[in-house]
């Protein structure tokens, strides 16, 4: 009997373990730092506590130095100069010549710091962004700008994620999709649209006649936010170059933008979603060609909100329509 009663506590102390475990994991907790809890307040209180002991000490030292008495006059000052060639020979004590530092002559202009692409805590606003067009410009197949992608350290959430989401689908498909940042499913697979939300847009899609062969998938941002908070401003201006060269190398006949943050970032319009969606907006590639960009809801909103799937359906409705639209131009 103690032995059953102690296995049943040894199996709640493990639900109970693992449900700790599973709630932070939810909260976006993604890693464990030390093995051991930290009292981050006391440790700081700690610090400036030593730091007002010093300050004390050193404040009570002060007038027993300043009662010390003078020095003895330094016995060199007292005997009389050498002569001058002896004065211009090295001393035993200098240290050779191999040893000795050049201090820059103030003539010389300052050099200039080595460009901090990639320093994402110390680059100034906008520098990370420029950095990025110009790279992102420089890639001409999906390949290399994901290759880019996987090195640039420009954005902090980088350093956060634990994959980084680059595309999923058919890159030579008529239709890509772009969302707005991964998810925790997405961040632990490395694919785009993979936990419930995605489940739900691969029935969507389904439900027009498409699946993940004949679409292309992306997000605006291509790393996950911690705790699955939204991108900042200054991470998606740092991400647009990317995903605006993905879609000119995708080079989709239509382009869908699931949710408010895609479709402001790449319209430029800055209506809500309820309002901007199931209307096609123009966008202009890199070469010059113009697209349609359609918007809609993001399948996570309609996860919350059910009754909006009808809206959603509505814009697959003209998705469709369109596709076949163009096939039949073609």
């Amino acid at each position: 009997m103690e032995t059953m009663t102690a296995n049943h506590a040894d199996t709640d102390a493990r639900g109970d373990l693992i449900s700790y475990l599973d709630f932070h994991v939810a909260a976006g907790v993604d890693a464990a730092l030390d093995e051991q809890p930290h009292d981050r307040f006391a440790e700081a209180e700690s610090v400036r506590a030593d730091a007002a002991s010093q300050a004390e000490s050193a404040t009570r030292r002060e007038p027993l130095e300043s009662r010390r008495e003078p020095l003895e006059p330094r016995r060199e000052a007292l005997e009389p100069r050498s002569e001058p060639a002896q004065r211009d020979a090295p001393s035993a004590e200098e240290p050779p010549l191999a040893f000795r530092r050049e201090l820059p002559s103030r003539d010389a202009p300052a050099r200039e710091p080595p460009r901090t692409y990639g320093n994402a805590a110390g680059a100034k606003p906008g520098e990370a962004a420029d950095d990025a067009r110009a790279r992102a410009a420089q890639m001409k197949t999906l390949d290399e700008l994901e290759e880019l992608l996987r090195s640039f350290e420009g954005c902090g959430l980088r350093f956060t994620a634990k994959n980084l989401v680059f595309a999923d689908g058919n890159p030579q498909a008529r239709v890509m999709f772009v969302g707005e940042a991964p998810g925790a499913d997405e961040d632990r697979i490395g694919k785009p649209f993979m936990g419930r939300s995605g489940q739900l847009l691969d029935r969507m899609m389904a439900a027009i006649g498409l699946d993940r062969t004949s679409a292309y998938i992306s997000n605006v941002v291509p790393w996950r936010p911690p705790g699955n908070r939204n991108p900042t401003p200054q991470e998606i201006s740092i991400c647009r170059p990317f995903v605006e060269r993905q879609i000119e190398l995708a080079n989709p006949d239509i382009l869908v933008c699931l949710g408010a943050p895609a479709t402001q970032t790449l319209t430029g319009t800055k209506d809500g979603i309820l309002k901007a969606r199931g209307r096609f907006y123009p966008y202009r590639l890199g070469d010059g060609r113009e697209i349609r960009a359609l918007a809609t809801l993001h399948p996570a909103y309609l996860l919350r909100q059910p009754v909006q799937k009808r809206l959603a359906w509505r814009d697959f409705r003209m998705l469709k329509s369109a596709l076949d639209g163009s096939a039949a131009g073609k």
